[in-house]
């Protein structure tokens, strides 16, 4: 029985200790990097907030967050900036990359502001794609097709 206490006392020390080096959530902001192939949309820019999509489910990043490397699945980005204003974006997929120094560098194939999507376009591109899987002959065309309604339903729930 001593030694468990003794073993329990040591643990929970050593938990504390860890818990007290690692100060979750201590830095004021962090630094983002967003980029597509053919535009840089934030460069090292200090930033309160990032919410992302992932294929591990969408989550927030605050400052100090656990170092962390995810894929990113078509959806919206949302940036809290500093001043409280919020910009939101709509990427088809991408990486994000969260540093122990509170930079993040979030990577997408493409990147465009939610507020030029066009609702109707969104679903007539969904409509082609769920057309292109109906008449798809190979298993090449039926994932070219269902990777496109994925896209194509992210843009429509994005546009609303």
């Amino acid at each position: 029985m001593a030694l468990t206490r003794s073993a329990l006392r040591l643990f929970s020390g050593r938990f504390t200790q860890a818990c007290q080096v690692r100060g979750y959530a201590d830095a004021p902001s962090m630094s983002l990097t967003f980029a597509a192939p053919s535009q840089v949309l934030y460069n090292n820019i200090s930033v309160k907030q990032i919410d992302v999509p992932s294929f591990s489910g969408s989550f927030g990043i605050l400052p100090a967050h656990v170092p962390t490397l995810a894929v990113l699945k078509p959806g919206v980005v949302t940036i809290f900036e500093n001043d409280g204003s919020t910009k939101k974006f709509f990427v088809s997929s991408g990486t994000v990359t969260i540093n122990e120094d509170s930079t993040v560098q979030l990577l997408a194939e493409e990147a465009v502001p939610v507020d030029s999507l066009d609702i109707s376009a969104a679903k007539e591109l969904l409509a082609q794609s769920q057309s292109q899987l109906a008449s798809a002959s190979s298993e090449v065309a039926k994932a070219e097709a269902e990777i496109s309604i994925e896209v194509s339903e992210a843009l429509v729930k994005a546009c609303e």
